[in-house]
């Protein structure tokens, strides 16, 4: 499908599916939304969940079994694994300002390039979580609500803070 096509269908998303109501007993909204998934994204697939109000890119791609959350934004080139759990709020940077010119204002130094954000399978994003250009999170991986993540996330690693950093293993922690 050509690019212009997918943008076609990422307005309508953006006017129409995108505000469809969110309960857990309206499957039409999420059967809706995926169909609009898989007609948007670079790659979107068996079994998506994409909750109210979440925004993705034509360069997005969504494992199986994945669920973006409600409200969340990926911007960009942004490639989630399978199984992903992503609660409400999340956001993909992938592009961020150049500020490296002194004696020139921060907002006419335009971007840096775009950077992919690379998330493995099995990985569970808590609520508000960010996620900076570049950075890569191992399959496995737990990341605590309202991190901060710039750095690359090694795998089955728990994660929190701002900026984020690694505060234990699952394979270390007490199973319940």
């Amino acid at each position: 499908m050509s690019e212009a096509t997918r943008n076609m269908w990422r307005v309508v998303y953006a006017v129409l599916a995108k505000w469809l109501p969110q309960n857990i007993y309206f499957t039409p909204s999420r059967i809706v939304r995926s169909f609009f998934a898989h007609r948007i994204c670079e790659y979107a697939g068996k079994s998506i969940n994409i909750e109210k109000g979440s925004t993705f890119s034509i360069k997005t791609r969504i494992g199986d079994r994945s669920d973006i959350g409600m409200n969340c934004e990926l911007h960009g080139t942004v490639h989630l694994g399978n199984d992903v759990m992503m609660a409400p709020e999340c956001i993909f940077y992938t592009v961020n300002h150049r500020t490296v010119l002194n004696g020139t204002p921060m907002n006419r130094q335009g971007n840096r390039s775009s950077q992919t954000i690379v998330v493995g399978n099995d990985v569970w994003i808590g609520r508000r979580s960010m996620f900076m250009p570049g950075v890569t999170i191992g399959d496995g991986a737990v990341i605590a609500a309202g991190a901060v993540v710039t750095k690359a996330v090694p795998i089955n690693a728990i994660v929190g803070g701002v900026p984020a950093k690694v505060i234990g293993y699952r394979d270390s922690c007490e199973q319940e």
